[in-house]
Formats: C-alpha cells, sequence, structure tokens
C-alpha cells in the first residue's frame, strides 16, 4: 500500500513538472506549489522546507543585474563581446564560445547571449564560414556559465544545498570554471568539424538561388566559379553595383564589411564595473571566511556570516549604488527584461523546490534509500539524472534543488557531485529555449537548424561533446580540491 501511495504521488510531482513546462513562465513555479497543496492536503504530507534563501539570493542578484541593465552596463559589456569577437573571425568557432561562457559567468544569466546571436552569425557568414558551428557551440557553452557563476539562480540553490558539506563558493568555482573552459576548447575543437562548408551545403545554394540570402565576399569568387561564372549575387538576389573614387563599378560585395557597432549609453561603463566588483567581493568573502563577521552558534563557537547573507547583502548593496551612481530611476529597474525573467526564475524555484522537498522528505524510505543505492553503486547515474530532469524542466535551479538532495542523502562526496552538476548542461536537450529559437531564426543560410526529432538538431553534438567534457575534467579536478 505504501508503495502504491508513493507512485500516485509521484505523479503528482510528475504531472506538475509537465503541466509547468506546458504552461511556460512561472507556470512552472505555479504548479509546483499546487502539486505541494495536492501532497499536502490529500495525501497528508507534512509540508517541506521553504527554499527561503535561495529564493532572495535570486531576487538580490536579480536587481541587482536588473539595475546595471537599466544603466547602460549590459550594453557595456554587449559591447565588449561584439569586439572581441568580431577581431577574431579566423578563430570565431573557439573565441565565441569562450566570450560567451565568460559573459555568462560574469552577468550570472545566460540571457546576455541573446545580444551577441547576430553579431556571432554576421561575423561568421561575412568570412564565409558556416555560422551554424560558432552559433551552436556558443549558444551551448553559454549554458555552461551558469555553473561556474558565483551570481547565477542555479548557484544560489546549490550555495544553500552544500552548506555544511566542507563545500563552499571557492571549491565549487575551483571545479566547475576550469572543467567548464576544457568543455568549451573541445567543444569549439569537435564543431569546427560540423557540416558540410556553405558552398557545398545544398540548403544555402537553395537560399543563395532564391534570393532569400547574399554571397559574401569571401565566397563571392568560388561561388561564381561554381556556378560557372555570372553576375554577383546580392540580397534579394538583384545585381547592383556602387562607384569607387575613380568612377570604376564595383559589387556591394567587395567592399570590406562593416563592424556591427552595439551603442553603450553614457555611464554604461561605470554600472558595469560596479556590478562586477560586487561579483568578485562576493567571489574574495568565500576564498577568504576571516573576512567575513563571526557570530556564535548556539554552542558559542564564533562561526563565519553564511555565503548565503552575504550574497544578498552585497547584490542589494551593487543594485543600491548603481542606481545612486547613476542616477537611474526605481522604476526604470523594475521594467527591465532581466528582472521579468529572474523573477520567473525565482518563482519557478520556489515552487518546484518546495515541491520536490515535500515529497522527497516525507519518503526517505522509499524513495532516497533506493535511488541513494543505485547513485551510490554508479555515480555517473547522477549526471544521468541531472542532464535528463534539466531538458525536461528546461530550468537548471529547479533540477538543482529536485536532485542535488537525493545525491547528498546517497552520501556522494560534495566533489563528485559538484563535478557532475554541470550535467545542467542538459537544459539545451529539447530545442525549447529562446538562445536556440533566435540562432536558429538569425541564421539565413539554413545551418543552423531544427529537425522533425525534437532531440536532434544543430544543439545536440556541441551539447552531449560539453556533457562529456564537462563532467570527465570535473571529475578528474575535484580529486586535488580540499574540502
Amino acid at each position: 500500500m505504501d508503495i502504491v501511495l508513493v507512485i500516485l504521488q509521484a505523479c503528482v510531482v510528475i504531472g506538475a513538472i509537465v503541466l509547468g513546462v506546458r504552461t511556460g513562465g512561472i507556470g512552472l513555479g505555479l504548479w509546483g506549489v499546487v502539486g505541494t497543496v495536492i501532497l499536502v492536503f490529500v495525501f497528508q504530507l507534512p509540508p517541506g522546507a521553504i527554499p527561503i534563501d535561495a529564493f532572495f539570493i535570486i531576487i538580490a542578484v536579480i536587481t541587482a543585474s536588473s539595475a546595471m541593465q537599466a544603466a547602460g552596463g549590459i550594453d557595456y559589456l554587449v559591447a565588449i563581446a561584439s569586439k572581441i569577437i568580431q577581431r577574431n573571425p579566423k578563430r570565431l568557432t573557439y573565441v565565441a564560445p569562450l566570450v560567451a561562457f565568460v559573459f555568462t559567468v560574469l552577468s550570472g544569466t545566460s540571457n546576455i547571449f541573446f545580444a551577441l546571436i547576430p553579431v556571432i552569425y554576421e561575423t561568421a557568414y561575412r568570412n564565409g564560414q558556416r555560422p551554424e558551428r560558432a552559433l551552436a557551440a556558443s549558444t551551448v557553452t553559454s549554458g555552461l556559465g551558469i555553473t561556474a557563476s558565483p551570481v547565477s539562480a542555479a548557484m544560489a540553490a546549490y550555495l544553500v544545498l552544500m552548506d555544511g558539506t566542507g563545500y563552499g563558493l571557492p571549491q565549487i568555482l575551483l571545479i566547475t570554471v576550469p572543467a567548464a573552459i576544457v568543455a568549451c576548447i573541445v567543444t569549439s575543437l569537435v564543431q569546427q568539424r560540423v557540416g558540410k562548408d556553405l558552398l557545398d551545403d545544398p540548403v544555402y545554394l537553395k537560399r543563395v538561388a532564391d534570393g532569400t540570402v547574399e554571397v559574401p565576399a569571401a565566397l563571392k569568387a568560388r561561388y561564381e566559379a561554381k556556378v560557372g561564372g555570372g553576375t554577383p549575387v546580392t540580397a534579394g538576389g538583384t545585381a547592383t553595383a556602387t562607384a569607387t573614387a575613380t568612377g570604376d563599378p564595383v559589387a556591394p560585395a567587395d567592399l570590406p564589411p562593416a563592424r556591427i557597432e552595439h551603442p553603450v549609453p553614457p555611464g554604461g561603463a561605470t554600472a558595469a564595473y560596479i556590478f562586477v566588483t560586487g561579483t568578485l567581493l562576493i567571489v574574495l568573502l568565500g576564498l577568504f571566511p576571516g573576512l567575513r563577521p563571526a557570530f556564535p552558534d548556539e554552542s558559542g563557537e564564533l562561526v563565519p556570516l553564511g555565503m548565503s547573507t552575504i550574497i544578498e547583502m552585497v547584490m542589494f548593496s551593487v543594485a543600491l549604488v548603481i542606481i545612486l551612481v547613476r542616477k537611474v530611476k526605481p522604476s526604470l529597474v523594475v521594467e527591465q527584461p532581466l528582472l521579468r525573467a529572474g523573477f520567473v526564475a525565482a518563482v519557478a524555484l520556489f515552487g518546484i523546490a518546495w515541491m520536490a522537498d515535500t515529497f522527497i522528505s516525507a519518503n526517505e524510505e522509499t524513495i532516497i534509500e533506493p535511488l541513494g543505492a543505485m547513485i551510490e553503486a554508479n555515480p555517473l547515474l547522477l549526471a544521468v539524472a541531472l542532464f535528463i530532469v534539466c531538458g525536461l524542466t528546461t530550468s537548471q535551479s529547479a533540477t538543482t534543488n529536485t536532485m542535488i538532495p537525493i545525491a547528498l542523502a546517497a552520501g556522494l562526496a560534495p566533489g563528485v557531485i559538484t563535478a557532475m552538476w554541470p550535467s545542467l548542461i542538459g537544459v539545451w536537450l529539447f530545442p525549447a529555449n529562446g538562445s536556440q529559437i533566435a540562432a536558429v531564426e538569425t541564421d539565413l543560410t539554413g545551418s543552423t537548424k531544427l529537425t522533425q526529432v525534437p532531440v536532434w538538431h544543430s544543439f545536440t553534438i556541441p551539447m552531449l561533446v560539453s556533457w562529456v567534457a564537462v563532467v570527465g575534467a570535473g571529475l578528474l579536478i575535484q580529486l586535488v580540491v580540499p574540502a
């Protein structure tokens, strides 16, 4: 009878997640709360722990991020990233993924990657490269930055769960950051060899013939030789020409490509520097606990202030400093897209984490012990579970709160758990994320694509390569990281 009840409760949990994913937005969190209500009122389970710390860490971070966005700081970061990408066109497939990763780490959100998608596409295409290679790799590696950022929503959840294990922010970053860099490099090496060159791609050639995409200067001579010569093709499929200073006609494709500029509002750099300074301060206080105020615990022993409280204090303070220094109207902060996206993440975390803790804590003997035994016997199952659950929920923070407690209860070493935590890269499993859709829509060559098979698309190979590389590197690195 107990097994039947647990199965019914599990159906409620899974059903709430499925309905939440279908509803989208804050629906994931709201369905999580409804699932908790059913578990408590129908099955009489005691309510689980409310994830207060994780919730308010997210609120603090997105408030600071939104203040930076309102002051033009995000525009400044995007402008820097754009310049780095455009200065290295020949190494684009290697540079763009690293840039996407680093800027996600600094900002705590992969939303910053949206603004880089057209830059990566234009840089690749103008230089005759297959855009899919850099676009897909960069989209995937931007997700690696979530588990390597001290100010991401997933990190907020993870820090709370790992409290008391001997693994704090310094130990986590010592594993996730270098492992992610290794994954970025390996992904780029593999992705550089994915797909046909544009002039061998029938989809691209058909689009050129239809006049929906122009032939860039880097490919024009080879294209004309391939099709047997003819009038240079430009956007729209028509031939146009301008005159040089000497009066000689020249095709637009012969002109050097114009650099894509991202205007930065006055004070944008200052806002970005304030935010990054706050992020570095959090890392510094995590590395050196002696810098934090210490207070006596129940036994009278002095204990440094917890990192959850530190992050909340620093990020809320950063938001205020940006508002005061850059004279940003508080009402503008509330209107920023980052604040809306962050609030959705906070609600999703709240609902799913509360429901998962209610279900798991009430069924420890039935759930934790068997799953724990399986994971303990084969720890790699944790990586698979994290990957699949994140792909289904599309929420790194909700997946963290659902799966990490099971791993901890199974007795896995915190270093092993941390090494497998970046399996949240499974968020790209289905093409249900804005970055994936934006990359496909931006690539006019048709090289970046989705298919009728939901799990097979341009992002599948770089996702799988990144997953194997980041977990493998993490497992090796954690061997030398002391608790």
